[in-house]
């Protein structure tokens, strides 16, 4: 199986983390949101290749990459013009064939793909059921279950199973064909093409798609989000306090620390992740995000994402806090 990772837009919603950094490179639950998603589909899936489609700050997406997964079989097409998803997936029409999974990098969930090889349908729609799905993509289903409409932002709340942006298609050529379709028609949505749109073209052309619906659906879009997934993964499996050594501080579980922090005279948790590199002197830190670098010292923290390389010092507060950043409330 083939998968595409779109993952080309700015991530305004996570400035000044953004700024930097690609969104999917930010850091929860000891990793970037993209190694999350690629453990999860290198264990559940044998991948013969992963085309990322990259743009704002793309090259720091194939050196995580090669870094981290050299064995993966990746390659990487740049989408300069920020159109729209169907054309995102176009631009990797030349490097996949067959089956093939569609994952947006804002989607951690609970998807079981073992049984996509023995998948019949044209097509795999992963779904959450929620209570107001006015501000989703939705599909409506027949009586015998099967997908007949996807529908954006729904002005009605009786179809409840949202789209949460892992798609899977048995022959990835039908779909690449509706969206070449869906440019053809000049069909947009504030000026861009939504791969929704193309799915409805394939239904049009007789594809059958069925729902899959997820228990877990966990977005990494905003800094609130993040922190919400970061306490999630700590409490399923990202907890490494068990493996960490006593030393000059106090663990409150679950957390995660990387083994090069240095963390003294302190108290951590719960739902806290520290980064690789880390220096944490005389604070308290706890349902918060520490990246790879930072320094936190003489600070009591909350609720809190601090970027790669910043320096926090003294006064208690709450930060949203980018890459490279100082706050220094020192009086000194």
């Amino acid at each position: 199986m083939n998968v595409i990772i779109p993952l080309a837009g700015f991530g305004t919603r996570l400035r000044p983390h953004t700024y930097s950094k690609p969104k999917p490179l930010v850091g929860v639950a000891g990793k970037p949101v993209l190694g999350h998603i690629l453990d999860r589909l290198l264990k559940q899936a044998t991948i013969e290749r992963v085309v990322f489609v990259v743009g704002y700050l793309g090259e720091q997406i194939e050196q995580y990459v090669s870094s981290y997964y050299p064995p993966l079989n990746s390659a990487y097409v740049e989408q300069k013009e920020l159109n729209g998803q169907a054309p995102a997936i176009l631009l990797a029409r030349h490097l996949v064939s067959g089956p093939t999974l569609i994952v947006f990098v804002d989607t951690l969930a609970d998807a079981a793909l073992e049984a996509l090889e023995h998948e019949t349908c044209d097509g795999v729609i992963y779904v959450k059921e929620v209570e107001d799905p006015r501000r989703f993509g939705v599909v409506r289903i027949d009586a015998q279950g099967y997908i007949t409409e996807f529908i954006e932002k729904p002005a009605t709340i009786e179809n409840r199973l949202a789209v949460i942006g892992m798609y899977y298609v048995r022959e990835v050529q039908q779909l690449m064909d509706a969206c070449e379709e869906l440019i053809r028609r000049d069909k947009r949505v504030k000026n861009e093409y939504f791969l929704a749109d193309a799915f409805n073209i394939m239904l049009e052309r007789g594809a059958k798609l069925r729902p899959q619906p997820v228990n877990v659906w966990l977005d990494c879009g905003t800094a609130h989000s993040v922190l919400e997934t970061n306490r999630y993964l700590l409490q399923h499996g990202h907890d490494n306090s068990a493996e960490l050594p006593q030393g000059q501080y106090v663990i409150v579980p679950p957390v995660n620390i990387h083994p090069s922090a240095t963390i003294i005279n302190s108290v951590i948790g719960p739902h806290a992740s520290i980064g690789e590199g880390c220096h944490i002197v005389s604070s308290v830190i706890r349902e918060s995000v520490v990246e790879a670098g930072a320094k936190v010292i003489d600070h009591v923290m909350a609720n809190s994402l601090i970027g790669r390389d910043a320096v926090l010092r003294g006064r208690p507060r709450r930060f949203n806090v980018g890459d490279s950043s100082v706050v220094d409330f020192d009086e000194d």
